[in-house]
């Protein structure tokens, strides 16, 4: 049953063979990385069976060891033998030093170590949390090689870097069912996440019932909410696998629900319907009223019943006043109560609710907008604003944890999400400007499809070898930007991570004046600007010291539904929550994007297979009905060139046409698309080595294989296009793909050579890739970058 035997390993896109120690990351299929990993200088590999057995000592894991025996089973195809008794010399010797209640707590220990040997694996923890751990750690070691199926002989010693690492799910905006939110935990536990933050009520509506205020569940929910028995089979399952469970209702503002059901809760007498628009609305409830927190004090007790976690979220963000101002009687209460303003009335109903909080053993967790020096420390704000809100609240003594680019029903690349630091970081002396340095400033204004433009200005400096510069965005701190490359003496491009996503400034100067783009993740939006004279001055970002970092708790990733329905869900959160998660676990040291992008590749197959998430299985099922009873392969290769339109593009698409609501459907192509094209991502890759190296024959011929495929498609993917009235908006897509396709054969061919296009047909060709970067139906042809890379490298200096 146990063999030893020399170790290759062949996983998707991953040669595992001649790795002794990578640090800060290496190569073996593991996600997020450890915190040690040793492989022996004489590697080898532990061979499996399926009469492998597992013994657990220290604690009782509940299902945990049959769910392992299963999902080995999953993972091999194997019928596993069934064990009957502890083995004398067991496969798996599990060992756990103390034996903790089965809830997780906000500081349980999650450490475990993990040695594969010529004798077996050992695990071993201090508790059942770590154990969990290390159950995922080794299932993701186990690998079907050419020869057999085995396990690296590896070392392992773990340990989280933040305690609390979260997803948050909507079912408020729209429902989930419970049998899609515990196949997320599953996701959740593989990932080594352990919060599931569960967002029950919203404008749009309410989802648990209430025994105290039944008209909730009754009247603001359209009979889809979630039973005390539902919920405390959610808590079950979660603790089960390790995760707390921090339920959130959202007080004062995004109160629609409330208000429907009980409109005498509220700053304005109504009447009211139910809210399927979304946006920032005005009913808010009334903090004057004593009516106002016995409704808290009952919504906190029911709770506190259900989830025996020690936070409970109260929301609190995006309070539209317009009510209060406009309530005399709620006018006079801050006059006759000294309270200045909106945020000061904000602040006294949150110290009233942290009163009920304590009442019930719950502490409170909030976003940004409850921070205020009147309430107790032991708060925990969750900040959506980023880390210049998370930075002051850290420096004045307060624990907080960043949502802030982790907001994953935004379309965005896995590597923005990876490059996402918890602890916000200085300038290091970027934007001190020498006698030597040449300094140039530029203002910008972004228009956005909804709410107010972007603003600000940026300064690119030339010292004495290269650029280097620093932006400024209008109400935010100075961030530093990289990549600095002139495209031409009069075009200018670079990135810099933003709120919005990444963002690459492509910007023309003529006159002093500016104009161009802000390409926000795969989205242009056109911008103007003028030159300054002189360097402006900007916000410094709040950087914690060492201690002040403590009061960094971790991060949340979100999942907010205006764009989401459980049927394309699992599309939505994997496989990037890994990546999320390894932000979140891994050494801060750990950010090196490629490395992330092959591993992940090898973890999203695992995590099909092994965990059971239906990234891929959601897509073929949106495919299915798509293609209308013909193939599905043609539109699995019109995905490789297109991605969803990114940032909030397709929510503010939806807002100027008039469909931001609950009704629109959530069927378009885009809806069945992962964030980034992984094809297009290799594009890029190819491009780049062919730039560098002409002679590079074997990324040419990965190039022209994708596009000939690309062709190759067009007739097929034309013929479901005609046959779906769903699909019709995609016939301009896919012929545009067409047309890029024969462009990129060209331009290969051309950068192959080291021919060079004259002005005119350069700037012709340009104009095509303008046009063809248009957002179309919600999506974008994300293939037009790397064939600008190719044409660019064709431009005669």
């Amino acid at each position: 049953m146990l063999k030893t035997v020399r170790y290759s390993l062949l996983t998707t896109g991953l040669l595992l063979s001649g790795f002794a120690l990578a640090t800060p990351a290496g190569d073996l299929p593991l996600m997020p990385w450890p915190a040690q990993v040793e492989r022996p200088s004489a590697q080898g590999a532990l061979v499996l069976n399926n009469q492998l057995t597992i013994n657990l000592s220290g604690d009782d894991l509940g299902d945990a060891v049959n769910r392992l025996r299963e999902r080995i089973g999953r993972q091999t195809g194997w019928e596993m033998v069934p064990q009957s008794a502890p083995a004398k010399s067991p496969t798996i010797d599990i060992v756990i030093a103390r034996k903790v209640p089965a809830i997780p707590r906000p500081d349980s220990d999650e450490s475990y170590k993990l040695v594969v040997d010529e004798s077996g694996v050992k695990l071993t923890a201090n508790t059942r949390f770590g154990a969990m751990h290390g159950i995922e750690t080794l299932l993701q070691l186990l690998q079907n090689g050419p020869d057999n199926t085995a396990i690296p002989y590896v070392t392992i010693e773990d340990a989280p870097r933040f305690p609390w690492r979260g997803v948050l799910l909507d079912s408020a905006r729209h429902f989930l069912p419970i049998e899609d939110i515990k196949r997320q935990l599953d996701g959740m536990a593989a990932a080594k996440l352990n919060v599931f933050h569960w967002h029950l009520t919203d404008d749009q509506g309410w989802r648990f019932a209430s025994t105290r205020y039944p008209k909730l569940q009754q009247l603001a929910s359209d009979g889809k909410f979630y039973t005390p028995a539902q919920m405390k089979d959610i808590v079950r399952y979660a603790a089960d696998r390790g995760i707390r469970v921090v339920p959130e209702i959202d007080m004062p503002g995004h109160a629609s629900a409330i208000a429907v059901a009980y409109p005498e809760l509220m700053s304005a007498p109504g009447p009211y319907e139910m809210e399927r628009h979304w946006g920032v609305l005005k009913p808010v409830l009334d903090p004057t009223k004593e009516a106002t927190y016995a409704f808290a004090d009952a919504m906190v007790g029911e709770l506190a019943a259900i989830f025996p976690d020690p936070y409970l979220h109260i929301g609190g963000d995006e309070v539209d006043d317009t009510q209060w101002k406009n309530n005399p009687a709620i006018q006079k209460f801050m006059q006759e109560n000294t309270l200045a303003d909106s945020h000061a009335l904000q602040a006294y109903f949150n110290r009233k609710l942290e009163t009920i909080l304590e009442k019930h053993h719950r502490q409170m967790v909030g976003w940004d907008e409850i921070y205020h020096p009147d309430l107790p420390k032991s708060i925990l704000i969750q900040s959506w604003q980023g880390q210049d809100a998370l930075g002051e609240v850290t420096k004045n003594g307060y624990k907080g944890i960043l949502s802030t680019g982790f907001y994953l029903d935004q379309p965005q690349s896995a590597a923005y999400h990876y490059r996402n630091e918890i602890v916000p970081q200085g300038l290091n002396g970027v934007d001190k400007i020498s006698d030597a340095d040449s300094a140039q400033s530029w203002t910008f204004t972004m228009p956005r499809l909804k709410g107010s433009a972007v603003e600000g200005t940026f300064t690119l400096v030339k010292g004495d070898q290269e650029w280097r510069g620093f932006i400024d965005f209008k109400g935010k701190s100075r961030r530093a930007v990289d990549d600095i490359e002139w495209l031409s003496p009069d075009q200018v491009t670079f990135t810099v991570d933003t709120w919005m996503g990444a963002t690459r400034p492509v910007l023309s100067i003529h006159d002093d004046q500016l104009k161009g783009y802000f390409l926000v993740g795969n989205v242009r939006y056109p911008i103007s600007g003028e030159r300054l004279d002189d360097v402006p001055k900007g916000i410094q970002p709040v950087v914690p010291d060492d201690a002040q970092q403590k009061n960094l708790l971790g991060g949340e990733a979100a999942l907010w539904a205006e764009n989401i329905v459980a049927p394309v869900l699992d599309i939505r959160l994997w496989p990037r929550g890994f990546v999320v998660a390894e932000r979140l676990w891994s050494a801060k040291d750990v950010t090196d994007t490629d490395n992330m992008y092959q591993r992940l590749q090898a973890i999203d197959s695992w995590s099909t297979v092994s965990v059971g998430l239906q990234q891929h299985t959601q897509q073929l099922v949106q495919f299915t009905r798509l293609a209308n009873g013909g193939s599905t392969l043609p539109l699995q290769i019109l995905a490789q060139a297109i991605e969803p339109a990114q940032y909030y593009t397709r929510q503010h698409l939806k807002f100027q046409a008039g469909n931001y609501h609950a009704f629109e459907p959530l069927n378009r192509v885009a809806d069945a698309l992962p964030a980034e094209s992984n094809t297009v991502r290799h594009l890029n890759e190819w491009a780049d080595n062919l730039i560098s190296d002409a002679e590079d024959n074997e990324s040419a011929d990965a190039l022209r294989h994708v596009f000939t495929r690309w062709q190759n498609n067009t007739a097929d993917v034309l013929v479901l296009t005609d046959g779906n009235h769903q699909l019709a908006s995609m016939k301009p897509v896919a012929l545009q793909v067409d047309k890029l396709a024969a462009l990129g054969l060209r331009l290969t061919d051309l950068v192959a050579r080291q021919g060079t296009l004259d002005d005119k047909e350069y700037a012709s060709i340009q104009s095509q890739l303008d046009e063809a970067a248009k957002t179309q139906d919600e999506v974008v042809i994300a293939a037009v970058y790397p064939l600008e890379m190719l044409l660019r490298a064709t431009r005669i200096e």
